[in-house]
């Protein structure tokens, strides 16, 4: 054991100091067939360090796997049976997602590798093309599946940055999950590919998604970063999943990086967008917000339709913005119905909420990364937000009597004095607990948790554990499982 006393909890509960075990530091290796064995019998809890460096490739990227907080494996590109070759900035591990995506009941996993060139690399600084490497969940563990990348779209490859978001969901009702992969940097805007509808293996040909589809047909620009956050839920409630998806730099009128989150129904052919001058929505669209820079969905009021949380973390709530890297930060959410997602009866969240403890400051970027999910057991999903300007994550309760409440929320702290951590990063709800990520120390939290019905996050504070990699790799840039 090893004592580790960074951990703060700043409301709702205090943390007397504990030990915490302290994993060794990862050690790039080829992943031994014993250590991905078992892969059904449960989830892995996936640590990304796009920045790591292998075979002498800085910022190539590496995946860690853990297994009952224990390490099964480190992944990178040339690894257990992955194509390609580590190469200098590749960032392998841009983003993680986990997924049935054959429907056989076994956890398969999904990693972008966004800044991947297929062909003769372009100096430092150029966006990649990107790509997706897929591990398929058998009986023998996790076994390299093949990659996708734009090409699977119908499109040639360009600074796309295809994977630079990924999560998985079915939206078409067969019982197995499509994967929904971000293409940021696509000519028009950006773009977003759905590999595996209608019964078509996630292998295969996917459908590309933009703001010009015809039945999407928004106004875009080339900044707008349309699919650079991806999420889905079944907003209304027929069983089958709806997409949101995020598009940071959109401009509203002639104001820059305001922000829009579109919801899509690819069954339907139906879409409508989100912006802080939508009616019902609290705010107003304002330079550099970036609102739907982090999506994430849940049923945060337990009436069987998900709800959606939006990021904002540019909204400023001081009398000065001081410009586009920084904000207070918010986030809204939108409440599921029978006819879909709604604007009328938001909420509006952010660290000036009455009932929310703490001071807001222009660096905090609330709503920076967000995850949802039952962490207490009783049925309805909490929120949890990260603020890494801040070093800290805020954690809200669902209730079945009118959502998320400020009653009883968490704000969970990094390492005192210590804003490089950039605690809260990125945040999971996994059958771990809460897990948060401090790229900036090399560091992931995993918060366990316990049943208690109500307005309480059921966060056992005192158990965290902290797994370890290299501070240089940004080990928990992004976590899934």
């Amino acid at each position: 054991m090893t004592p580790w006393r960074a951990l703060r909890v700043l409301a709702a509960t205090s943390l007397a100091p504990g030990l915490l075990t302290a994993l060794p530091a990862h050690a790039l290796a080829a992943v031994p067939s014993k250590a991905l064995a078992a892969a059904c019998a449960g989830p892995y809890l996936a640590v990304a360090a796009p920045y790591d460096t292998v075979d002498g490739q800085a910022r190539a990227g590496t995946v860690t796997l853990y297994r009952g907080g224990k390490k099964a494996a480190v992944l990178a590109q040339g690894t257990a049976g992955l194509g390609d070759a580590p190469e200098r900035g590749d960032a392998f591990g841009a983003a993680v997602a986990s997924g049935d995506f054959d429907g056989d009941g076994c956890a398969d996993l999904a990693i972008g590798a966004s800044e991947e060139f297929a062909g003769t690399p372009v100096p430092d600084g150029a966006d990649g093309n990107g790509v997706v490497h897929l591990l398929r969940g058998t009986a023998r563990g996790l076994v390299a599946d093949g990659t996708l990348d734009v090409t699977r779209l119908g499109r040639s490859r360009d600074t796309d940055r295809f994977g630079a978001a990924l999560t998985a969901a079915d939206l078409d009702g067969d019982g197995d999950d499509e994967l929904i992969v971000g293409v940021p940097g696509l000519e028009e805007g950006g773009g977003v590919g759905l590999f595996g509808l209608g019964g078509r293996p996630v292998r295969g040909k996917g459908t590309l998604l933009t703001e010009a589809t015809p039945w999407i047909a928004q106004e875009h620009t080339e900044t707008d970063l349309f699919g650079a956050a991806v999420a889905a839920g079944d907003f209304d409630g027929d069983g089958r999943a709806e997409l949101a998806i995020g598009a940071p730099g959109a401009n509203v009128g002639t104001t820059s990086g305001v922000g829009a989150v579109t919801i899509a129904d690819p069954r339907r052919r139906q879409a409508g967008v989100y912006t802080q001058n939508s009616p019902g929505m609290p705010g107003e669209a304002e330079k550099w917000d970036n609102l739907g820079a982090a999506l994430a969905s849940g049923d945060f009021d337990a009436d069987g339709r998900d709800d959606l949380a939006i990021g904002v973390p540019g909204e400023g709530l001081d009398a000065y913005q001081d410009g586009p890297m920084y904000g207070n930060g918010a986030v809204h959410v939108l409440y599921g119905t029978a006819d879909g997602l709604t604007a009328a009866g938001s909420e509006f969240w952010s660290r000036k909420t009455k009932g929310i403890s703490g001071k807001s400051l222009s660096t905090d970027r609330l709503g920076s990364a967000l995850a949802a999910g039952d962490l207490n057991g009783d049925g309805d999903a909490e929120l949890a937000v990260g603020l890494p300007g801040a070093g800290e994550v805020l954690v809200l309760a669902g209730t079945r009597t009118g959502g998320l409440t400020a009653d009883h929320h968490v704000v969970v702290g990094g390492r005192d004095r210590r804003p490089g951590d950039l605690f809260g990063s990125s945040v999971a709800i996994t059958g771990s607990g809460l897990v948060v990520g401090a790229p900036g120390a090399g560091r992931v939290t995993v918060i366990p948790t316990r049943v208690r019905k109500g307005s309480y996050t059921g966060l056992r504070t005192s158990d965290a554990r902290a797994l370890t990699g290299a501070a240089g790799g940004l080990f928990g840039f992004a976590v899934s499982s």
